[in-house]
């Protein structure tokens, strides 16, 4: 199983590609500000340098959190649009052994259907004006 894994909650986004479990390539970047702008284009690099396209990617694993709004936001979203345009599972795992278990987890046949982020605390979130 080829798995697309993507880390955004923080300044350095990570990306990583597996094949039937075991780590082909990784990349790692400081996307920080411009991370929506990046994304993209570092996953089809990633894809190109392990000589694979988007219709080889069977699996997506998204780090969930905790960590930035933005970021686990941005990361979410791509990972989530990127299963449902391949139609393919996608798992979202948290905390130090995140990528082993998400890719475990997508070895095991298991689907999330749409990742969702943790934040870790609750949004700051202004009122409405009355």
């Amino acid at each position: 199983m080829k798995t697309l894994a993507i880390r955004t909650d923080k300044p350095e986004a990570e990306l990583y590609i597996f094949a039937n479990g075991q780590q082909i390539t990784a990349i790692k970047w400081q996307a920080h500000l411009k991370l929506a702008e990046t994304l993209n284009t570092k996953i089809e690099v990633i894809l190109n340098k392990s000589s694979i396209t988007y219709d080889d990617i069977e699996g997506i694993a998204v780090f969930k959190g905790p960590g930035s709004f933005t970021g686990l936001r941005i990361g979410m979203s791509v990972g989530n649009a990127m299963a449902y345009a391949q139609n393919v599972p996608i798992v979202a795992c948290g905390g130090d052994d995140w990528l082993k278990e998400s890719v475990e987890r997508l070895q095991a046949g298991q689907n999330d259907k749409v990742g969702i982020p943790e934040y870790g605390a609750p949004p700051h979130v202004t009122k409405p004006r009355k």
